[in-house]
C-alpha cells in the first residue's frame, strides 16, 4: 500500500513538473514571438524613416531631428490635453446623432406649417402687405416720415379720442344719416321754408350744436396759442 501511495505521489509531482514545463514553454514562445515582432516592426520602422528621409530629401525639404523629437515630447506632455479634446469630439459627435432626429422633425414641421398658412392664405395675405409698404414708400417722401414721427403723439391723441364709445356712436350716426341720404334728389329750400325749419326743435338743437361746437373750437384755438 506504501508503494502505491509512493507512486501515485510521484505521478502527481510529475503532472506538476509536466504543467511547468509546459507553461515555461509557451512564455518562452511568447517571448520569441514577441521579439520576433519587434524585430520586424524595428526593421519596418528602419525602412520606413529611410524612406521618409529619402522623399523628404527629394523633395527638398529639410528634415530637423530635434524638432521632431521637441514635437514627441510636446505631443506627450499634451497627451491629456487631446484626450479631453477626443472626448470633446466624441460628445460633439453624440450630440449631433440625438439632435439630427429633432432637427428633422423640427424641419418637417415648419414645412407642414408653412403649408398650411399657403392654404388659409396667410402668405398672400404677408404679400399683399409688402405692396402695401412699396406703395407707402413711393408716395411718401422721407420728410414726410420724419413729420409723422414728428407728430405721431398727437395722431395717436386724436385716434384714442376719436374711439371713445360716445365718439364712435357719433361717428357712425353721422355716416348712417350720410349714407341714408339720396344726393341725386336733395330738397330745395326758399329761404322761407328754411326760416320755417330753423324754427323746429330738431334745427334748434343742430343750431345750438354748431353753435357751441364753434364757440370751443376756437377757445381750444385760443388755448393752444396761448401755450406756444
Amino acid at each position: 500500500m506504501e508503494d502505491i501511495s509512493i507512486q501515485s505521489q510521484i505521478d502527481a509531482i510529475n503532472r506538476k513538473l509536466d504543467f511547468i514545463l509546459e507553461e515555461i514553454m509557451a512564455q518562452k514562445q511568447s517571448r520569441e514571438s514577441r521579439e520576433d515582432l519587434i524585430s520586424d516592426l524595428s526593421v519596418i520602422g528602419k525602412d520606413a524613416f529611410s524612406h521618409t528621409v529619402s522623399q523628404l530629401d527629394k523633395a527638398g525639404v529639410e528634415f530637423d531631428g530635434e524638432v521632431l523629437a521637441g514635437l514627441l515630447v510636446k505631443l506627450i506632455r499634451n497627451l491629456g490635453n487631446i484626450n479631453e479634446l477626443m472626448d470633446t469630439f466624441e460628445s460633439v459627435h453624440d450630440l449631433i446623432k440625438n439632435v439630427t432626429p429633432i432637427a428633422h422633425q423640427v424641419g418637417l414641421d415648419a414645412i407642414n406649417k408653412m403649408a398650411e398658412f399657403e392654404r388659409k392664405g396667410y402668405l398672400d395675405f404677408i404679400r399683399e402687405l409688402g405692396r402695401v409698404g412699396e406703395n407707402i414708400t413711393t408716395h411718401f417722401s422721407p420728410a414726410d416720415a420724419r413729420d409723422l414721427a414728428d407728430n405721431i403723439v398727437n395722431i395717436l391723441e386724436t385716434v384714442k379720442r376719436v374711439t371713445k364709445p360716445d365718439m364712435l356712436v357719433a361717428v357712425n350716426n353721422a355716416i348712417a344719416v350720410y349714407g341714408s341720404l339720396d344726393m341725386q334728389n336733395i330738397e330745395e329750400f326758399s329761404l322761407w321754408k328754411a326760416f320755417r325749419e330753423m324754427r323746429s326743435p330738431e334745427m334748434r338743437k343742430g343750431m345750438g350744436f354748431m353753435v357751441n361746437f364753434l364757440k370751443n373750437l376756437v377757445k381750444q384755438q385760443e388755448l393752444r396759442q396761448k401755450r406756444q
